[in-house]
């Protein structure tokens, strides 16, 4: 009895250790950077359209690949349905192939509906979220959360920032 007990137990601790890294694994995209994928440039005016519909999204639940309203959302899912939904663009699905197609700008050049990515995972660009303006972005933060704003100021997200995007021609 004692080994078929050790047996079952061992096989949920595997269970619940998958399902933990599922989790934390979060919205990760690859995490390589790969060359630009040559989107077109969306055009600027899109920029207040984009915020809008994130911030129409606030409260939505996180979700593991979600990527639409219902369901819920990771977030370059939630980045996906935005750009989708406000300037007709279709991207990537992960974080990282989002870093890919966007062109890299400075942090001080960053403008409402531009990206910015983190390092929250141990590689580059695995998780996203939609500036919106005065060092605040809208995201998808995490397992158990809802699409929320954070600020690039808060230590969690000023140690992991990785870099700033977009995806709109220049002016």
């Amino acid at each position: 009895m004692g080994l078929f007990c050790r047996f079952f137990a061992d096989r949920r601790s595997r269970w619940w250790a998958i399902c933990v890294a599922l989790l934390l694994a979060g919205c990760a995209g690859s995490g390589h950077r790969h060359a630009s994928q040559g989107l077109p440039e969306i055009p600027i005016q899109h920029r207040q359209e984009v915020v809008m519909t994130a911030m129409g999204l606030m409260g939505s639940p996180y979700r593991y690949g979600g990527t639409e309203p219902s369901g819920g959302f990771d977030c370059s899912g939630l980045v996906n349905y935005v750009f989708s939904q406000a300037a007709g663009a279709q991207l990537p699905r992960s974080a990282g192939s989002q870093a890919a197609a966007s062109r890299r700008i400075s942090r001080r050049e960053l403008r409402e509906g531009d990206l910015v990515f983190f390092n929250t995972l141990g590689r580059p660009n695995s998780h996203v979220g939609i500036y919106i303006g005065d060092g605040r972005f809208v995201n998808a933060p995490s397992s158990g959360g809802r699409v929320r704003i954070d600020t690039m100021d808060n230590p969690y997200f000023s140690r992991r920032f990785d870099s700033a995007r977009t995806l709109f021609a220049r002016r």
